[in-house]
């Protein structure tokens, strides 16, 4: 009877172990948007624009924050869209959802602090070529 109980316990761990191994990366999303030159277009209605250029899709998290080591946490983490907080110790934070159309386009809203002041804004994200080099 304890060999048949310990056999079912050791299938139940065994049973729970698999799906662990098959989950996707966390912001598996972002590796699918393609690098290169993108054109970050604010819907404020200015029609105000600036490109970036884009070697990886996790780039779009920080756009008030490029480049500074950020800690991270990811607040949602689906197939189409991901939310991130972050926060950058003595130079601020932010939270940003990006949500993908396509791997040429997607959209970000973004809001946090930077440099001791607020930002608050949406944009659509469209990749426009190559970077230069």
């Amino acid at each position: 009877m304890v060999k048949q109980g310990l056999a079912i316990a050791l299938a139940g761990w065994a049973a729970l172990a698999v799906p662990a191994s098959s989950q996707r990366p966390a912001l598996a999303m972002l590796d699918q948007i393609e690098p290169g030159r993108w054109e970050i277009r604010l819907r404020d209605g200015t029609r105000r624009s600036y490109p970036i250029c884009v070697d990886n899709g996790r780039k779009l998290i920080q756009l008030r924050h490029d480049a500074l080591n950020c800690e991270r946490l990811v607040i949602d983490d689906r197939a189409d869209e991901v939310t991130v907080q972050y926060t950058c110790r003595g130079r601020g934070y932010g939270r940003t959802s990006i949500r993908r159309e396509t791997g040429r386009l997607v959209q970000i809203e973004t809001q946090g602090i930077a440099e001791g002041l607020p930002f608050d804004f949406a944009a659509e994200a469209r990749r426009t070529g190559d970077c230069g080099g």
